[in-house]
């Protein structure tokens, strides 16, 4: 009973009062929502606690966080099981699913199709992981080689039109493969890298979101971690399967600049009482290009945690401060 009435108080504690909509759909989320391909994606982490996954899940929910993003490329399925079952117990009408599709895996070969047939079946597949008879979102994972791009849209479209999903999504396209998707105007959302420390969306990509009244919803928003200040400028080496022992963020004079860019923080969050990671969450959801950040957990107070920044109200010159601090970056 005592655990109740602590995850009741948090959720009037988080300011959920404001929502974001999806693009040109009726799909309306908190700008802030959970990545989750830290739950069950064992193929991108290694020694993943399900159980703790699935409660991360939980803890997001019971905050008022409404965004779930997942795929099947997370764990080839296992993240949408395990959200699947999770949401069993929840009232799935004020939840948004948003996951992902575009990879055929056979004989331990990865392609990728975004032919129409393929599609409607990632479609289907996906609603029998996530045990739900409707998706919120279904993005485009990644873009084939072959497939014409608006065509690939229309398929989703005529899903869309029969209630299976609600929003189109695209993911990992470029600016000129988005504009061939979009080009009979029915992408909803995009979903690419996009950080304080990945700027390159801000030159070329939100111009066309902004005539398009099309949504961004960045992915790596804390650069796996390096923007929370958790690392405080010590050298890191990860295992060959950790996704970050490619990442030259990691790595020598930028991973020295990044993490002084990152300490150059602290004023702004103690004027919060937040800590860095919420800060920088804050100034994904103050930023107009921005439409929701949906951060990774792999704990439930990790989640909590993150909530937090949507009680941040950055002034306009703390914003400012944050982008010129990160604008070095690309």
């Amino acid at each position: 009973m005592c655990i109740i009435i602590k995850l009741r108080n948090q959720r009037r504690n988080y300011d959920m009062a404001k929502t974001v909509t999806i693009g040109k759909s009726d799909v309306t989320t908190t700008p802030l929502g959970l990545g989750t391909n830290a739950v069950g994606g064992h193929n991108l982490f290694p020694n993943l606690d399900e159980e703790a996954g699935m409660a991360a899940v939980r803890a997001a929910l019971d905050s008022g966080i409404t965004l779930l993003d997942t795929a099947f490329a997370y764990g080839l399925g296992r993240s949408e099981e395990l959200i699947g079952k999770v949401l069993k117990d929840y009232d799935r009408s004020k939840v948004i699913v948003a996951t992902k599709g575009a990879q055929i895996v056979h004989d331990g070969q990865t392609t990728i199709s975004n032919q129409p047939d393929d599609l409607k079946r990632f479609v289907e597949a996906s609603l029998k992981r996530l045990q739900t008879d409707y998706l919120d979102i279904f993005y485009i994972h990644f873009p084939d080689e072959t497939t014409a791009k608006d065509q690939a849209v229309a398929t989703l479209q005529s899903l869309k039109e029969q209630g299976l999903i609600r929003a189109i999504g695209v993911s990992n396209f470029s600016l000129q493969q988005l504009k061939q998707a979009n080009k009979n105007h029915q992408v909803d959302v995009i979903e690419n890298q996009y950080s304080l420390v990945h700027r390159q969306p801000e030159r070329d990509l939100f111009p066309y979101l902004r005539s398009e009244h099309i949504s961004f919803v960045p992915f790596f928003p804390l650069a796996s971690g390096l923007l929370t200040g958790k690392y405080e400028n010590q050298p890191q080496s990860f295992p060959k399967d950790d996704m970050r022992s490619q990442d030259p963020n990691f790595s020598g004079n930028r991973f020295k600049a990044i993490n002084e860019a990152v300490a150059g923080l602290s004023p702004i969050a103690a004027n919060h009482d937040a800590t860095i990671a919420q800060t920088v969450l804050a100034w994904y959801i103050k930023n107009p290009d921005v439409t929701a950040v949906i951060p990774g957990a792999k704990t439930p107070e990790q989640v909590t945690s993150n909530a937090k920044a949507l009680n941040i109200s950055l002034t306009d010159e703390e914003y400012n401060m944050i982008d010129n601090a990160f604008k070095p970056f690309e």
